[in-house]
């Protein structure tokens, strides 16, 4: 039997490329993408070529020039939620279960790998939930002022993800040259029980 089942790698992969899509729009969004250092450079600009624009305008148009970009983010949202759906799912077969049927046995590094998995399956969770309720706010009849508060407890929490990410890969690396070699390939092949 192989130790990660192609579900689970086909699963791990997707939702890698995806969350580092979505870390990705929110990293333009707040640096190169920013509405107000935009909109600063668009007043800026235009008036040196001798053209009037009020703050407001360049705010909708700054707005407009990310609004494409802000897009993926949402597609990639959608995704998520669908790739949260996919691991609920592959928690109930045997690749899934075996991970933390003996977790009390494990040493307290492996506890401490296996309970943050679990940290990042609820903050993924979290975030997909938060993000549908900001986008359907309307629709799910909450106030604008309650959808900003969800906004930014998601964007709090969004730290969680961008602290993992690195920390995942550097974990991996060093997991691949000390103790589990191998631990990147099985990623890829499936491994060995």
């Amino acid at each position: 039997m192989q130790k990660w089942s192609l579900n689970f790698r086909l699963w791990h992969w997707i939702n890698a490329l995806v969350v580092m899509g979505l870390i990705g729009t929110v990293l333009l969004r707040k640096s190169f993408l920013s509405w107000r250092t935009n909109s600063e450079i668009i007043v800026q600009k235009l008036t040196e070529q001798g053209i009037d624009i009020v703050a407001e305008e360049a705010k909708i148009v700054a707005k407009a020039i990310r609004a494409p970009m802000w897009e993926w983010h949402i597609i990639l949202g959608y995704a998520l939620a669908a790739l949260v759906v996919w691991r609920i799912l592959l928690f109930f077969t045997q690749s899934g279960r075996q991970n933390y049927q003996h977790l009390q046995e494990e040493n307290f590094h492996k506890k401490m790998v296996k309970i943050g998995y679990l940290v990042i399956y609820a903050t993924l969770f979290f975030m997909t939930v938060s993000g549908l309720v900001i986008h359907f706010y309307e629709t799910l009849g909450l106030a604008k002022d309650t959808a900003h508060d969800i906004k930014e407890i998601h964007e709090l929490v969004y730290n969680v993800l961008l602290y993992f990410v690195p920390l995942h890969i550097i974990g991996v690396f060093v997991a691949e040259n000390q103790n589990e070699k191998g631990i990147l390939s099985d990623m890829v092949n499936g491994g060995k029980q």
